[in-house]
């Protein structure tokens, strides 16, 4: 952008809690990035989060290292303030502050950017609908087999309002309420990098199920790149996933999965729905250099075969050591050791974003009845 105008480069802020991160948050700081030309992303402090929203599921060092592996993220700052004020964006030379068009509320009901918004420093952009932290803590409250939540029964009044609002609505709060997450080839084609591998890099292969896009999926794919020059990542679909890791996994769907790991900075590539079994064919075809794997047990296919046997036949299979020792099963321990506080967590900002969604709704009532009466 800078370069076409010959101005100087246009600096965008964005900023979050960017707890258990997931697409949406990616695709926010995307459409963020397309604003402006560098971005600065600044995370809160697990002390901030706790006073204003409650508990966080991961650290602030995991949180810090999770956003600096997001593609479209130039700079992270850390500790950054719960509500945004001019002097940040000032401090940091940024020119405007981005945010999704959801409501983001202090601890005593204040808009966290109401500074930047009454400066004129404020833009908005598209909130990803189907996906949110509040929403991925419920799903591993829950744990059943429909924890894949549709759409609740909404009230015509409801409909009307969330359309003219843009959003999915539900009886409750647009924004923490999950709604169907409906995947399409322009969501994904915003996500990839669209590069092919050139017939001189060295192609590096992995496959999983890259639930709860995690702090160890991020350390795995830092040590995969550092392997080759493109890496390829097969994300299994939801019934593999079932079938290796058992009980109620995966808790996010493939097209979530996909999204999620196409937002690392380290992954060229993905295979959808990618076959549990590597084979000699599928090496060929991606010109596959190597076949990696973590510390974690490998369970056979269904027919008793080592889903592996193929690259260590061909000497392209190798294990690595990621150095990080996060699983999803642990996130998910975290949440169910601390199920109280996540449960008063996610009823305590529900509250939150029902007053204000009740209230806007209110606001928008008046309106048409004042432009009724006036026209």
């Amino acid at each position: 952008m800078a370069a076409e105008t010959g101005k100087r480069p246009v600096r965008v802020w964005c900023d979050g809690c960017y707890d258990m991160v997931h697409y949406g948050h990616a695709n926010q700081l995307r459409q963020a990035k397309q604003m402006g030309d560098y971005l600065v992303v600044g995370v809160h402090s697990d002390e901030e989060i706790t006073k204003h929203k409650g508990p966080p599921v991961f650290t602030e060092e995991e949180r810090y290292r999770m956003v600096r592996g997001i593609k479209w993220v130039d700079e992270v700052v850390e500790g950054a303030s719960y509500v945004t004020s001019v002097e940040t964006l000032d401090k940091f030379g940024c020119d405007y502050c981005v945010h999704g068009d959801d409501i983001t509320l202090t601890a005593d009901g204040t808009d966290t950017y109401h500074l930047v918004k009454k400066a004129g420093r404020y833009k908005e952009c598209r909130r990803t609908v189907g996906i949110s932290t509040t929403d991925l803590v419920g799903r591993m409250l829950l744990l059943t087999k429909n924890h894949h939540s549709a759409l609740e029964q909404l009230s015509p009044e409801h409909i009307s309002t969330s359309k003219e609002l843009g959003r999915c609505g539900s009886g409750v709060s647009p924004w923490t309420r999950v709604c169907q997450f409906l995947p399409t080839t322009n969501t994904i084609m915003q996500f990839a990098e669209g590069r092919q591998a050139k017939p001189t890099d060295r192609v590096v292969y992995v496959a999983g199920a890259f639930d709860l896009f995690h702090i160890g999926h991020l350390s795995f794919l830092e040590e995969a790149a550092k392997k080759g020059d493109y890496v390829i990542v097969g994300i299994h679909t939801d019934q593999i996933v079932n079938y290796y890791k058992g009980q109620n996994y995966p808790i996010m769907t493939l097209h979530e999965r996909v999204l999620s790991v196409l937002a690392c900075r380290y992954v060229n590539e993905v295979v959808i729905g990618a076959p549990y079994s590597v084979s000699g064919e599928m090496l060929e075809h991606f010109r596959v250099s190597v076949v990696l794997h973590g510390q974690t047990p490998v369970k056979p296919d269904l027919d008793g075969r080592d889903p592996y046997a193929e690259p260590k036949k061909k000497g392209k299979f190798q294990l690595i050591d990621s150095k990080n020792e996060m699983t999803t099963a642990k996130i998910v321990e975290r949440i169910i050791e601390h199920r109280l506080d996540f449960e008063n967590r996610n009823a305590k900002k529900e509250k939150k974003e029902k007053d204000a969604y009740e209230a806007l709704l209110k606001q928008l009532k008046e309106d048409r009845a004042s432009s009724t009466t006036s026209g």
